[in-house]
């Protein structure tokens, strides 16, 4: 059997109150180095909240988390934007930017206020742009890019960051079924931890290492896929009625949604539903 990564990521007991509500309540999970975790849940179940704490945007009522062991309150603005890359769901504007000029902002926590762009600065834009398939839109403007292109110069701008951890929150949300693939895809084939919001659970079965299932701001289960997304459980947390079979390709769970839902939320096949 094989040893287990370090731990890049330690969440204990986290909770996070507006005013006198808990939006977030006693969340605790891990993370391995290199593997990828996708955050599921309905709306409102704290998602997005949950890592706008995990990358300082919002500040925990209580609990720790640990990146690579340190307690993420110790490091500097500086250090920390090094180590923890981000890419939102809804992507920025950046007017008159070209894809590559988007990418090498990357470099910024690297850099002095008045450092040069090296040569092997040039060259890291350039490996981050053909990783992601954008070399030959490198010079065009980032406002001319389609959706799937803007992710994916924001994921390049992320690599050229060299962090040790990418939060992404929902970033494949506004996009067609292809570029949702393709996206994941290509963040399980960086060497990078990961954690990312989804909403798409096949997606997630089929990409992520690990699963993390939040509802009404607390965590259901932490598991694989397989251990996660079972029938009952997404019953519970989703109030729907599915088939939970195997996939033919990967062989993690694939679920098969039923419809005919009248106004109480239920259709017709609950009785038949074990």
């Amino acid at each position: 059997m094989d040893d287990p990564q370090p731990l890049a990521l330690s969440i204990k007991g986290l909770s996070w109150h507006s005013g006198e509500r808990a939006i977030l309540a006693d969340i605790s999970a891990s993370l391995e180095k290199g593997k990828m975790l996708g955050v599921i849940g309905p709306n409102g179940a704290g998602k997005s909240t949950l890592l706008r704490c995990l990358y300082r945007y919002l500040v925990p009522t209580c609990g720790d988390i640990t990146l690579l062991g340190q307690d993420i309150n110790t490091f500097s603005a500086k250090t920390f934007a090094q180590q923890v890359a981000v890419v939102l769901q809804d992507t920025p504007h950046y007017f008159d930017m070209t894809a590559q000029q988007l990418v090498g902002l990357g470099l910024t926590p690297h850099k002095g206020a008045f450092s040069l762009t090296s040569a092997q600065d040039k060259q890291d834009i350039a490996n981050a742009l053909a990783t992601v398939g954008l070399t030959e839109r490198a010079s065009q403007p980032y406002e001319q890019l389609s959706g799937g292109e803007k992710q994916r110069a924001l994921i390049a701008r992320a690599i050229v960051q060299k962090p040790d951890l990418l939060i992404l929150d929902e970033p494949t949300n506004h996009l067609d079924i292809r570029y949702q693939i393709q996206i994941l895809e290509l963040l399980r084939s960086l060497d990078i931890t990961v954690i990312i919001s989804i909403h798409d659970l096949n997606l997630a079965s089929a990409l992520c290492d690990q699963l993390l299932l939040l509802d009404k701001g607390q965590s259901v289960i932490q598991g694989t896929p397989a251990q996660v997304l079972n029938e009952q459980q997404i019953g519970s947390v989703f109030g729907v009625c599915c088939q939970v079979t195997s996939h033919p390709q990967h062989g993690n769970p694939q679920i098969n949604y039923f419809y005919g839902y009248s106004d109480n939320g239920m259709t017709e096949h609950d009785e038949v539903m074990p």
